[in-house]
């Protein structure tokens, strides 16, 4: 579906480049968490995802098509939530018909379904909600627009605790095979349940392309009391030590604790894969 090759970008004057020569593909179906540590380009990957952002090298090609060219099929089959974002004072009837005319496969029943699972009125003003009601009318327009590539740059910040579970309930209603979402977050707690993919960036290139499923195969996560210096990673943690190994041939897969993998990943990357 999105194919990015030897991509390299740099913001005008940065010491450094924020991706340089990065190889990335992403396929159908999927659910990805894009994590990194603060500055690593999260949001700025997504920005070039969509075509917002111009690469100085490479080329980011979703279906076939360049997304730096925004032809109006492309951009009408990719929608981005961005962490920061307005919505007009207006009725969302009135936000519905400006803007679901730029997405052909937009469900309005759908989207009313959302609304609902989200505990929101459907004949609302945009000008009378929290920050939190408005970023959950925003996901329940994105996920009714019904685009094959979706981004969202952190969902979940904003959203009160039975929000986080009623997004997630939301995501996963909305998935198919046609479908592709890759989440941006620093709450991994918020989503390790939903991924089906995880994605890890820092210092400019990706470190981890991997499935869920995939990962647990190779590895075994636990909590236990003790620290064990032959594991792959040994860190304490609440109410213990959070200790990651090689799966064994045959044994119950565990939980992938995205937590540990991430930090592993990134501070002992010549352990890994």
């Amino acid at each position: 579906m999105l194919e990015i090759r030897s991509l390299s970008y740099s913001y005008p004057k940065a010491a450094k480049p924020v991706f340089f020569d990065l190889g990335l593909e992403l396929q159908s179906g999927n659910i990805y968490g894009l994590l990194g540590s603060n500055g690593a380009g999260k949001s700025t990957l997504l920005y070039l995802m969509c075509g917002l952002l111009r690469p100085q090298y490479g080329q980011v090609r979703f279906n076939g098509h360049d997304v730096c060219l925004r032809q109006p099929d492309t951009l009408a089959d990719i929608f981005l939530v961005s962490e920061e974002f307005e919505l007009p004072p207006v009725r969302l009837d009135e936000f519905i018909r400006i803007n679901s005319q730029f997405y052909p496969r937009f469900d309005r029943a759908a989207m009313e379904k959302y609304l609902t699972d989200f505990r929101l009125d459907t004949h609302l003003h945009l000008g009378r909600l929290s920050m939190g009601q408005k970023k959950k009318v925003f996901i329940a327009f994105a996920l009714a627009c019904n685009t094959s590539l979706l981004l969202m740059d952190e969902p979940t910040n904003g959203l009160d605790i039975p929000g986080k579970s009623e997004f997630r309930r939301a995501l996963i209603s909305a998935m198919n095979e046609n479908r592709t979402v890759v989440i941006s977050t620093h709450q991994v707690r918020d989503l390790d349940r939903v991924l089906d993919h995880v994605t890890i960036v820092d210092g400019g290139r990706l470190l981890l392309n991997s499935s869920i499923s995939a990962l647990q195969q190779r590895l075994a996560f636990s909590l236990e009391n003790a620290p064990d210096p032959t594991a792959l990673y040994s860190q304490p943690t609440a109410g213990g030590y959070s200790i990651v190994r090689p799966a064994d041939e045959g044994a119950e897969e565990t939980d992938v604790n995205l937590e540990s993998l991430f930090e592993m990943i990134v501070t002992q990357r010549q352990n890994i894969f």
